[in-house]
C-alpha cells in the first residue's frame, strides 16, 4: 500500500469512527477538494501531510481540534427547502391529516428531522404548519432537528440564509411570507422558528427525544453507511417512532432488504411504518 493510500484510509477511518459514514472508493475523489480549505489554513498540500499533523500532539487543552475540522469538512451538508417536492407534498396531503386524526385527543405532534444539515428540512416542516395555521390552531407542534455536524447545527439555529439558499426550493411568495430580509441575509420568520429546535446528535446513538416521535424524517443519510451500519441505524430509528407513526426516507432509499423493523406505507412513496420487535420476530419465524 502506497503512503497516500494509507493516509486516505486513516482519514476514512476517522470519518467512520466519528459519524458512522463510510468513505467508499467512489467518494474518495472529493477528499482533496473537501479538505482544500484545511490544506490552505495549515500551509500543506496533500493528505499525507494532513495525517502527519493529525498525529502530532495538540497545542494544549484549548488547542484546535483538527480531527473534528477534518470530519466537518468531509460531511455532505447538501440540502434545500422542500427537497424532493413530490415526496414532500405527500405530507400536507396525506401524512399530516392522518396523524392529526390519530392525535385528535392530545393535539400534539412530535417530529424529528434526523440529519437535518443546516436546517432547511426542519424549517420546511414548520412552514407547512404555518401555511395551515387555522387547521393547527391549539396544537402543540414540536419539530426537532439534529445533525452530526456542529457547524451545520449552528447554522440551523441561526435560521439565517443567503439569497441563493432561500431561492433553492422556495418561490418568491414563500420567501416573502416566511422570511425577513436583513443586512446579514434572509431570516426565517418567528412563527416557524419557534416550532423548531436543534441539537448535535448522531443517528447511530439513542434517539434524542424524551418520547418517541410521530414522524421521523431521515433522508439521504443512510446512503453513506455500509450495510451493517445501516441496519443499526434502522434499529435506532424504529425505536424512535411511535407504533402508529411514520418514517420518511429520501427518494432513492428504501427499507426493503435492509431491515425488518419497517414496512412500506401503502401507496406512499418514501414513507414507511414501524414494526415492533415482536412483530418483526414473528415475521422472521414465518418466512
Amino acid at each position: 500500500m502506497e503512503v497516500s493510500e494509507a493516509s486516505h484510509q486513516i482519514i476514512a477511518d476517522l470519518l467512520a469512527a466519528r459519524t458512522g459514514q463510510h468513505l467508499t472508493e467512489s467518494r474518495r475523489w472529493r477528499v482533496n477538494s473537501a479538505l482544500a480549505g484545511i490544506f490552505r489554513e495549515h500551509g500543506i498540500s496533500n493528505v499525507d501531510q494532513l495525517v502527519c499533523l493529525l498525529a502530532a500532539p495538540r497545542t494544549g487543552p484549548e488547542g484546535p481540534d483538527l480531527s473534528q475540522d477534518v470530519v466537518e469538512a468531509l460531511l455532505n451538508n447538501e440540502t434545500y427547502f422542500f427537497r424532493d417536492k413530490p415526496t414532500f407534498d405527500q405530507l400536507p396531503a396525506e401524512i399530516l391529516p392522518e396523524l392529526a386524526e390519530r392525535r385528535r385527543d392530545c393535539r400534539r405532534l412530535s417530529i424529528w428531522s434526523a440529519g437535518c444539515s443546516t436546517g432547511q428540512e426542519a424549517y420546511s416542516m414548520a412552514m407547512l404548519f404555518v401555511d395551515q395555521k387555522d387547521r393547527w390552531e391549539g396544537w402543540n407542534i414540536d419539530i426537532f432537528g439534529t445533525d452530526v455536524s456542529h457547524r451545520a447545527v449552528s447554522a440551523a439555529r441561526s435560521g439565517l440564509y443567503s439569497q441563493f439558499e432561500v431561492q433553492r426550493g422556495l418561490g418568491v411568495t414563500q420567501m416573502l411570507r416566511h422570511f425577513d430580509e436583513t443586512p446579514r441575509g434572509w431570516q426565517i420568520g418567528e412563527e416557524a422558528r419557534r416550532m423548531v429546535r436543534f441539537r448535535q446528535h448522531n443517528v447511530l446513538g439513542p434517539h434524542p427525544g424524551r418520547m418517541p416521535f410521530d414522524l421521523v424524517l431521515c433522508r439521504n443519510v443512510l446512503l453513506y453507511f455500509d450495510r451493517e451500519t445501516r441496519g443499526e441505524a434502522f434499529a435506532r430509528l424504529a425505536d424512535a417512532v411511535v407504533p402508529d407513526g411514520f418514517l420518511m426516507l429520501g427518494a432513492g432509499e428504501t427499507v426493503i432488504g435492509q431491515t425488518d423493523r419497517f414496512v412500506p406505507s401503502a401507496r406512499r412513496a418514501s414513507f414507511f411504518e414501524p414494526l415492533s420487535h415482536q412483530q418483526a420476530s414473528a415475521l422472521r419465524k414465518t418466512a
